[in-house]
């Protein structure tokens, strides 16, 4: 049986020491790269896509509830104006 050198083994186990450290080195990385991103987004005062989304659903519900407002308003105006107009109409009208 050959055995092998111990400088392979020393070789080897390096080789993944050095695998780990870089793997370790690349997730440091990855994440100082996205605090840096994520402070810079920050910075810009951008709003994330589900409170946009949020926001406007809440407009489109304010406006929808504004333009019903609107038309209850206008027919009780027209209402009023009846009431108004049969008010002040002479006696022989009525």
């Amino acid at each position: 049986m050959v055995s092998r050198p111990r400088f392979l083994d020393d070789l080897t186990g390096l080789a993944g020491t050095a695998f780990s450290a870089a793997s370790g080195l690349r997730e440091e990385v990855h994440t100082l790269i996205r605090s840096q991103i994520n402070e810079i987004l920050f910075s810009l005062n951008l709003v994330r896509r589900d409170e946009f989304d949020a926001v406007q659903e809440m407009a489109a519900r304010a406006r929808a509830e504004q333009e019903q407002t609107t038309q209850r308003l206008q027919a009780l105006e027209a209402r009023l104006d009846e009431l108004e107009q049969a008010l002040t109409a002479p006696s022989s009208q009525r």
